[in-house]
């Protein structure tokens, strides 16, 4: 089994028999199917008026206000190398908490799904210039996989941590 884990996390999750076994939001995007925690989602809601911030990533939408609250937003897809399409009435803002409230859009969001101890396989090993710490595992949900992401480690970058916290940096 060693042999088939990809990232530290993987191991120490292996090694330290820590269960990845639970709820996640799951969503699609690009046309694959992917999971989050479903602690680390806060709401789901329709795509708002974003407010773009200049200078930032490609990936970054901007932000908008959620009740008195500005929050930053990215697209998913963007982040992820997927060419950008149109925003149809499937397409949603997770927000999730990492530290902070953020926005991610998606294309849509299908259900909550409850994988169980032996249903999420370590990622697979996919060569030393790739870098999929951010991947959890992969969910197998009857013969189909989804990719389950530790939102945490998608949404680490330093230019959200600009937007943030309002730095140059």
């Amino acid at each position: 089994m060693d042999a088939a884990v990809a990232t530290p996390e993987a191991a120490t999750a292996v090694a330290s028999n820590v269960s990845l076994a639970g709820k996640y939001l799951t969503f699609y995007l690009g046309g694959e199917e992917y999971g989050l925690e479903i602690l680390k989602v806060r709401e789901i809601i329709g795509v708002l008026e974003v407010t773009m911030v200049p200078q930032t990533e490609k990936f970054v939408e901007g932000v908008f206000n959620l009740r008195g609250k500005v929050i930053p937003v990215v697209d998913l897809r963007e982040m992820f190398g997927l060419d950008r399409v149109e925003h149809t009435e499937e397409t949603c803002v997770i927000v999730v908490d990492v530290g902070m409230m953020m926005g991610i859009i998606v294309d849509s969001v299908e259900e909550v799904r409850d994988f169980k101890e032996g249903e999420i396989a370590p990622p697979p090993r996919l060569g030393a210039s790739v870098d999929a710490t951010f991947i959890l595992g992969m969910g197998n949900d009857n013969g189909r996989v989804k990719i389950l992401l530790d939102i945490d480690k998608v949404l680490t970058s330093g230019e959200l941590v600009k937007i943030e916290d309002g730095t140059d940096a």
